[in-house]
């Protein structure tokens, strides 16, 4: 299974921040959406970085309460790992649990276009799973 047709199942909505947000607009976000992680970009478009629930722990440890004042760009990890529509689940996977994020921006034409969690993969392979046990347990009873 491809990006794309995971991405059809789901809300192809995804959060972002401009840089210069404070960390306390950013983790209000975080919370309202439900989400463990934004994108970061100054249009919407091009991912600057991205602002995960573990980036703001680590950095609370460093900063304290002065960490709510800051901008995301302080905290943000620059060096995002995406994927396009077109790679494979498979490959997703791998590379989420190799990188051990949790997170993975999706691009197409370099252009931001949607989000997908570790929690989606999981959710795709266990339908996934769970298909292929109804067609076994089919076969097996002679109704397939």
């Amino acid at each position: 299974m491809k990006v794309k047709a995971m991405l059809s199942t789901k809300e192809s909505k995804v959060v972002t921040a401009r840089p210069d947000t404070t960390v306390a607009t950013a983790i209000t976000l975080l919370k309202q959406e439900r989400i463990g992680a934004l994108v970061v970009s100054d249009d919407g478009d091009h991912v600057q970085g991205i602002l995960s629930e573990r980036d703001v722990v680590r950095a609370l440890v460093d900063h304290g309460g002065d960490l709510l004042n800051k901008p995301v760009s302080d905290l943000m990890t620059r060096a995002v790992k995406t994927c396009t529509l077109d790679a494979n689940i498979q490959d997703v996977m791998s590379e989420m649990t190799h990188s051990r994020i949790r997170h993975l921006p999706v691009l197409d034409d370099g252009k931001l276009c949607g989000m997908i969690s570790i929690g989606d993969v999981v959710k795709n392979r266990l339908d996934e799973l769970e298909a292929e046990t109804t067609v076994l347990r089919e076969y097996i009873s002679g109704h397939g």
